[in-house]
């Protein structure tokens, strides 16, 4: 389970609320908790401060 999968479970968001307030599709979402894609720093930003956390310690 990679860090963006566990910290929104830790928070008890859905993939579908958390892709609706980053700004991206939930296939997306998936694929980045997949490791299938990498994010852009935008997305990556927004990921982190929903889920309270930094860009180094959910991506590193």
């Amino acid at each position: 389970m990679n860090k963006i999968t566990m910290l929104r479970k830790e928070k008890g968001i859905t993939q579908k609320k958390l892709s609706l307030e980053v700004g991206i599709t939930r296939a997306y979402l998936s694929n980045l908790e997949n490791g299938k894609h990498k994010p852009s720093l935008e997305v990556a930003l927004r990921i982190a401060e929903i889920l309270e956390s930094t860009v180094e310690k959910i991506f590193k």
